[in-house]
This record gives structure tokens, sequence and C-alpha cells, in this order.
């Protein structure tokens, strides 16, 4: 059913429960499991990194990005096929970008909780599935019990 699985990951701490979801299904179908992050500079972004110019924070963003999905591949026991990618740009267009280029089957992305600016603006995940060329599953994280 499914042949190139897009793990879409950010860092956060639900990558995780996504990295493994993703993990089960590419392995289930047998199908490649391709990790990406978008490099988008968040608010929080340390003072000092702030020194940077623009290019050479991207730089850094792109080379620690491309460092956890490494982390991440190398954790696949037995390895399974696949690219990690990382790109700069708005997260949901990448993440659609490049499902697109992959041709992906299924993007597996991680939901998060509705903020003010969320409700106005929607999620990176609600927009992957309004404009994905593929299936998405959107992976929460357990109830609380």
């Amino acid at each position: 059913m499914y042949k190139q699985v897009l793990a879409a990951l950010d860092g956060s701490p639900r990558t995780e429960l996504v990295f493994r979801h993703a993990e089960q299904l590419a392995r289930m179908y047998g199908a490649a499991l391709h990790l990406c992050r978008a490099i988008n500079v968040p608010a929080g972004v340390p003072i000092e990194a702030w020194a940077l110019s623009g290019v050479e924070l991207s730089e850094k963003l792109t080379e620690d990005a491309h460092s956890d999905l490494a982390a991440l591949r190398g954790r696949l026991s037995p390895p399974l096929p696949g690219r990690d990618l990382v790109r700069v740009g708005r997260p949901a267009q990448v993440i659609c970008d490049l499902a697109d280029e992959l041709a992906c089957d299924l993007v597996v992305i991680g939901s998060h909780g509705f903020d003010v600016l969320d409700r106005l603006l929607g999620t990176t995940a609600g927009r992957v599935v309004n404009h994905a060329h593929c299936s998405v599953m959107v992976v929460r994280p357990p109830r609380s019990a």
C-alpha cells in the first residue's frame, strides 16, 4: 500500500512519537522512510544566534537538523532505505513539496495544541492535510490517564 513514507519531524518532544509511527508503517509495508525537517527561524532563538548573519544562522540550523535526522536514522535497526532532507522555508510548504518530489504515498506528522495564532492561521499539520497530494497521518500524543 505504501512505498514511500515521509516523516515530518520538527525536533519537538513529539518527534519520537512521529518517528516511531512512521518507522512502524514503513516496516509494515516494506516502504522507504524519508525523514525531513523544515528550517524556519523560530521566535525563541537564543539571543547569541542573532549575532550570526542570515546565511550563517540558516547554515547552523540546517547543520543541526541534519545531525538530528542522522541520529534518528542511526537508531533504525535494521536500517530502512530513505533519505534525510532538510530545507529552509515554511514548514507546511516544505513538507508538501518534498512529498511531491519523492512521490510519497504517506506523510506522517505530529499534531499540537491550538494557541491563538494557530486558530487564526491554522497549524502546520492542518495545512499539510489540506494541501498534500498524498495521504497524511496526524499523530497525536497518548491521552493522559
